[in-house]
């Protein structure tokens, strides 16, 4: 089977986008949530609607650690409710509507949660989200799958996750996918920070839960990091917002007591990356 490819420019300063991906073998379907107020999300009235560009959610097997293998009901990770569906839907529909508002980019409505296992699906979506990648647990055939779908071009976002078991736990997935490639720090100058928004100034974007607490990260991560992985044309494939929550900056950003500069900052990274995406 022909693996479609996608294609993206800028002319006269409006960025357009193919509607490939509206195309894709496999048919919108909603799973449920890892946390409860995201089912509680309803879909938008435009849903049927297709659109060149959708926020594609990565799902995977779960680490038997941290979080579990399984999820709210003992689900299997093919059903739903495990470590990747963190902030689904709820967050990226929400992100979906921002970049509608922000950007010229033609967004569908909902999101897509993508199985590496789905035959050549994943290659018709440009663009990835990850979340809670510190519980991943990828068969030999995903790991493949994933390198490649990156080498010809996709971007995957690590979204989510905070502290140091989570951090090896994602780096170990990481170096099965890419055990000749180093993740790096990404410099103030990179234009993952200018592409739309000039972000030189950047400080956390809280996790929710934790907030609750009195603080806006889990674990030990206190720092936030903004690294990378790069392919030989120095493109960014792997974008990586480590002890940072961007998705919960998408599902609580109307929330008077989620923070004004967290969601400020986590909508306006979350335009920058995926218009970069869409242009390197």
């Amino acid at each position: 089977m022909y693996r479609r490819r996608l294609r993206w420019f800028v002319a006269a300063g409006v960025l357009l986008v193919a509607a490939t991906a509206a195309y894709a073998d496999r048919e919108f379907r909603v799973y449920p949530s890892f946390e409860a107020q995201a089912d509680e999300t309803p879909l938008p009235p435009d849903w049927q609607k297709p659109a060149g560009f959708v926020v594609a959610r990565l799902m995977y097997p779960s680490s038997s650690g941290g979080f579990g293998g399984f999820g709210r009901g003992g689900r299997d990770w093919r059903e739903g409710g495990t470590t990747w569906a963190v902030d689904y839907p709820r967050g990226d529909r929400y992100f979906a509507q921002i970049l509608r508002r922000l950007t010229t980019i033609d967004v569908r409505s909902v999101e897509q949660p993508v199985n590496l296992d789905d035959g050549d699906d994943v290659y018709d979506w440009p663009y990835l989200i990850v979340g809670l990648p510190g519980n991943w647990e990828l068969t030999d055939d995903q790991v493949v799958k994933l390198r490649d779908y990156l080498l010809r071009g996709g971007f995957l976002l690590a979204d989510s996750f905070f502290g140091e078991r989570e951090w090896d736990g994602f780096v170990r997935g990481m170096e099965r996918v890419f055990p000749d490639r180093r993740i790096e720090d990404l410099p103030d100058s990179h234009p993952l920070f200018h592409t739309v928004y000039d972000l030189d100034a950047r400080h956390m974007v809280p996790n929710w839960n934790a907030l609750q607490e009195g603080v806006p990260y889990r674990a030990n991560g206190s720092v936030p990091h903004w690294r990378a992985i790069l392919d030989d044309n120095k493109r960014v494939m792997v974008a990586i917002a480590f002890n940072n929550d961007l998705g919960d900056s998408y599902q609580w950003a109307d929330d008077p007591d989620y923070p004004a500069a967290g969601a400020e900052l986590g909508l306006r990274m979350g335009v920058n990356f995926v218009v970069y995406a869409l242009t390197h």
